[in-house]
């Protein structure tokens, strides 16, 4: 089962880049990026809510919704802060090095994440091997950018 997991979280992954490259076509065809990750995010939400609409998901209680931290409301934020970013990195870097430095940088703060166990992660601390892992990401990262 472990590897069904692995093998849809690759796919998510491949998607990225697709992705952030369909977009940058869209920026350019649109005359601005944020103009791309608006319609990008607005055809997000539509399917988002035409899924939850067939699925017969409903909303918590309003008084569970007023419980909720403020501070997790900004996943929405961040993906657009996402988005828009790599709209306008992707022709500008190509899509190996962008998504080698989005890696990286997911990887360095998923290590801060789990070492303190932030937001919700269950505490996972930095141990040599993590490390090393990481260096070496960032080492090919660099081997990407530069060859």
């Amino acid at each position: 089962m472990k590897w069904l997991l692995v093998l849809v979280a690759a796919i998510a992954g491949g998607l990225l880049p697709t992705q952030a490259g369909i977009n940058a076509q869209l920026a350019k065809n649109l005359g601005h990026p944020l103009l791309a990750a608006s319609v990008s995010f607005g055809i997000g939400a539509i399917a988002l809510i035409l899924y939850t609409i067939v699925f017969h998901i409903s909303l918590p209680p309003l008084g569970q919704i007023k419980q909720i931290p403020w501070y997790l409301w900004v996943g929405g934020i961040l993906g657009t802060i996402y988005l828009t970013t790599t709209i306008v990195l992707a022709p500008l870097l190509g899509a190996t090095t962008m998504i080698g430095l989005i890696v990286a940088g997911q990887m360095l703060a998923s290590i801060a994440l789990d070492s303190f166990g932030l937001v919700g992660f269950p505490v996972h601390p930095l141990s040599f091997w993590r490390a090393i892992g990481a260096i070496l990401l960032i080492v090919g990262v660099g081997l990407i950018q530069r060859f």
